[in-house]
C-alpha cells in the first residue's frame, strides 16, 4: 500500500466554475483517487478555492462588494458544486485560512532563509486609471520572439517562452485596453536559475519513469532552455504579507498569488491532519525521506505546466536546500516533489473557447440541474481532454449519454435486474456454466486488471472506453443465450445460470464503473439488491478556521468503506424488485433548446446577437483567473 497525494488545481473564486474547469482538474482527479482507494493505497485528496490576486479586487469592486466578500461568496458556490459533482476531497479548503497564510510564509522564509529569494527593484505595471498592480496575465502584447499578438505577461502561449510583461509589444491591460505604466518598485524573486540544475535532474529523472505525458514533459523540460528569475510578491494589498523585517508592515506589498496558491496541496494536507486531531500526520504524504517514499499526483490544466513542474518543483527545492547555493531543510523538513504533473488539454464548447465574459459558457451548476451528474462526468471521461484539446457539443452530450449511458450500460443493468424480478425474485443459483458463460465471467474478470492498470496511467478515455467494451460483451451475450426464452420447467435451470451470470457481470462492471461514475453506481448497487451506498460521497461540512474562529464550507467525507477493485460473488437469495431506470435518456430536444439558451444568455450578457461576435477572438487560457483553478482546465 502506497501513500498517494492527490493534488487538485485550485478553482478561482471569480465566479461558478463551468464544464471546462472540471473537465481540466475535477473529474480525471476524482476518478484516479477512487480507484487508488479501491486498489488498496492511502489517498489523500486535497484542494480549495483560490482567493487572493487582482482579478478578486477587479471583481469586488464590478459587485460591490468586498474581496473577502467575493471571496466567501463564489467559495460556497464552487464547494457545493464540486461536491454535488461527486468530487471525493479528503479536505476542499480555501486559500483565506489562517493556516494557509502561516504554512505560505514559513516556505517563502524557508526559500528566503537559504539565498533563493532575491531582493531586487524591478519595473512593475500599472493600471494608469487605478494605480493597481496590473498582474503580468493581465498584460497582453505581441511576442518579441515569435510574433504572437495575443502573448500573455508571462509566457507566450504558442511558442511557450517565459517572458516578462516589459518584453511584449505594444502591452495593453485586458481590463481595459489601457496601456500599462511601468514603473520601478521592489520585488522578491525565486532564483530559478540557482535551481535549473536540480530541476534538470528531477525531470530527467521523471521522463525515465515514462510515465508523463508526453507533451507535458517536453513542456516542462522546455522551460529549463530559458530560465531566470521570476518575482514572487505583488504591489497590490490583497493577498499574504510578506513575513520579512522591513516587508512585513508594507501594507502595498503581498505574496504573488502563483505563489502562495501551490503552497496550498500542502496548507490543506496539513490543515486535513489538524482537524481529524493527528497534526503531524500529513507527513506521512510528503516526507521525501521515508523509507518507502509518498508518491504524487498534480492535476490540472496544460497552462499551468509552468506552475506545477518549475515554481512549485522550484519553492520545495529550495526549501529543502537542494540548489546550487545549498542550505538547511526548515520545520516542514524535505518535502516531496511531484510524482506525476497530471496536465490535462483544453475544452472547447461548439467549436469556440469558453468565455464568460461573452456568454459562450455552460456552468457546472446548470448542467448539475438540468441533467445531473451522472452524464457529465460520463462525456468529461468518455471525450474530454485528456491529451489532446476536445469539444463539448450538445449533439454530443445527448448522443453519448442516449446510446452509451443509457442504451448500453443502463439497458444492460436495467433488463438483468427486470429478468431475475420477474422469474425468479432473487437472485438465482448457478448451474452448470457453458462456454458461453466462463466467457463473459472471464472477459469482466480480467477487466479489473486492464481497466485498473489505464486509470493508474491516467488513460480514463481508454478505462471507460475497455469498461463500455465489456458492457457490450455482456449485452451480446443476452442476445446469444436468449434468457427471454427461456420459459419451460426444463429450461429453469439454465434460465437461473444465465441470469446468475448476468447479475455478476453487472456486479463488478459496476465496481468498474464507480471511480467514473460513482452516482450511478450507487444506484446499480440498490437495483442489485444492496443497502445504502456502494462506493463513499463527499458531503459539504460547515466547519470554523482552526486558528481565528472564521466559519466556512469545506468538502470532505470517509472513504474508509471504499470497495475493494475486485470481483465479489454475487448472494445467491438476494431480493431483487423490479427496477426503475439507472439513467435518463434525453429527447434530442435539448440540443436545440440548450443552443437557444445559450445564444439568448449571450445576447443578454453582450447586448448584440451571436453571429455578430462570431468574428472576434475568444478569450484565450487564463484570461479570467491568475490563479491555479482558474486556468486549470479552461480554454
Amino acid at each position: 500500500m502506497s501513500k498517494v497525494l492527490s493534488a487538485v488545481a485550485w478553482p478561482y473564486t471569480n465566479g461558478p466554475r463551468h464544464i471546462g474547469h472540471v473537465a481540466g482538474f475535477g473529474v480525471p482527479s476524482d476518478v484516479f483517487s477512487r480507484y487508488m482507494r479501491m486498489a488498496g493505497h492511502d489517498v489523500l485528496m486535497v484542494s480549495g478555492t483560490d482567493e487572493h490576486g487582482t482579478p478578486i479586487l477587479v471583481l469586488a469592486d464590478q459587485e460591490g462588494l468586498t474581496p473577502m466578500e467575493v471571496a466567501d461568496k463564489y467559495n460556497r458556490v464552487i464547494a457545493t458544486d464540486l461536491t454535488d459533482l461527486g468530487l471525493s476531497y479528503d479536505l476542499f479548503t480555501r486559500t483565506t485560512t489562517a493556516n494557509h497564510y502561516a504554512v505560505a510564509q514559513e516556505l517563502f522564509t524557508g526559500d528566503w532563509r537559504n539565498g533563493y529569494m532575491l531582493e531586487e527593484t524591478t519595473r512593475g505595471a500599472i493600471s494608469p486609471s487605478t494605480g493597481r498592480t496590473l498582474p503580468d496575465r493581465y498584460i497582453e502584447g505581441t511576442c518579441p520572439i515569435c510574433g504572437f499578438p495575443e502573448a500573455r505577461g508571462d509566457q507566450c502561449d504558442n511558442c511557450g517562452n517565459q517572458l516578462d510583461p516589459t518584453d511584449l509589444i505594444n502591452p495593453r491591460s485586458k481590463i481595459n485596453g489601457e496601456t500599462p505604466e511601468f514603473v520601478e518598485t521592489q520585488h522578491f524573486f525565486l532564483d530559478l536559475p540557482a535551481l535549473a540544475d536540480a530541476l534538470g535532474e528531477w525531470l530527467d529523472e521523471r521522463e525515465a519513469s515514462g510515465t508523463w505525458r508526453p507533451n507535458v514533459i517536453k513542456f516542462a523540460k522546455n522551460l529549463l532552455e530559458d530560465v531566470r528569475p521570476r518575482a514572487m510578491t505583488r504591489d497590490l494589498d490583497w493577498g499574504i504579507p510578506v513575513p520579512i523585517e522591513g516587508w512585513r508592515d508594507q501594507p502595498h506589498k503581498r505574496f504573488y498569488v502563483w505563489f502562495d496558491a501551490v503552497v496550498g496541496y500542502l496548507s490543506a494536507s496539513i490543515e486535513w491532519a489538524r482537524r481529524i486531531g493527528d497534526p503531524e500526520r500529513w507527513r506521512e504524504w510528503w516526507d521525501a525521506t521515508q523509507d518507502d517514499p509518498p508518491v504524487s499526483y498534480y492535476f490540472q490544466g496544460k497552462d499551468n505546466i509552468t506552475f506545477h513542474a518549475q515554481i512549485w518543483p522550484a519553492e520545495l527545492l529550495a526549501y529543502a536546500g537542494k540548489g546550487a547555493k545549498g542550505g538547511e531543510p526548515g520545520e516542514y523538513g524535505v518535502l516531496a516533489l511531484p510524482t506525476e504533473v497530471v496536465a490535462s488539454e483544453f475544452m472547447t464548447m461548439e467549436g469556440r473557447q469558453f468565455s464568460t465574459s461573452r456568454g459562450h459558457v455552460i456552468y457546472v451548476r446548470d448542467v448539475l440541474d438540468r441533467y445531473g451528474p451522472d452524464p457529465l462526468r460520463y462525456f468529461i471521461c468518455a471525450a474530454g481532454p485528456e491529451n489532446q484539446d476536445s469539444d463539448f457539443t450538445w449533439a454530443e452530450f445527448v448522443q453519448r449519454n442516449n446510446s452509451e449511458l443509457v442504451a448500453g450500460w443502463g439497458n444492460l443493468v436495467n433488463r438483468t435486474a427486470s429478468m431475475i424480478a420477474k422469474n425468479f425474485g432473487e437472485i438465482p443459483p448457478a448451474g452448470a456454466l457453458e462456454p458461453v458463460d466462463e466467457a463473459l465471467l472471464t472477459s469482466v474478470r480480467t477487466g479489473f486488471e486492464t481497466v485498473g492498470r489505464l486509470i493508474e496511467r491516467q488513460r480514463f478515455k481508454q478505462g471507460i472506453g475497455e469498461v463500455m467494451r465489456i458492457v457490450g460483451e455482456a449485452n451480446k451475450y443476452v442476445a446469444d443465450t436468449e434468457p427471454f426464452k427461456l420459459k419451460g420447467e426444463d429450461q429453469r435451470e439454465r434460465l437461473g445460470t444465465v441470469l446468475h451470470v448476468l447479475a455478476q457481470a453487472v456486479s463488478d462492471l459496476n465496481t468498474m464503473t464507480a471511480p467514473f461514475l460513482p452516482h450511478g453506481a450507487n444506484r446499480v448497487h440498490r437495483v442489485l439488491g444492496g443497502e445504502g451506498d456502494f462506493i463513499p460521497m463527499p458531503r459539504l461540512d460547515e466547519v470554523t478556521d482552526l486558528d481565528n474562529g472564521k466559519p466556512y464550507p469545506i468538502i470532505t467525507g470517509d472513504y474508509s468503506e471504499t470497495p475493494a477493485w475486485e470481483s465479489r460473488p454475487v448472494t445467491v437469495g438476494t431480493p431483487i424488485g423490479k427496477p426503475t431506470p439507472v439513467f435518463t435518456k434525453f429527447d434530442p430536444s435539448v440540443v436545440d433548446e440548450e443552443i437557444a439558451r445559450m445564444r439568448g444568455e449571450h445576447e443578454e450578457v453582450t447586448g448584440e446577437p451571436e453571429d455578430e461576435r462570431d468574428d472576434e477572438p475568444d478569450d484565450g487560457p487564463g484570461d479570467e483567473s491568475e490563479g491555479p483553478g482558474g486556468e486549470a482546465g479552461q480554454a
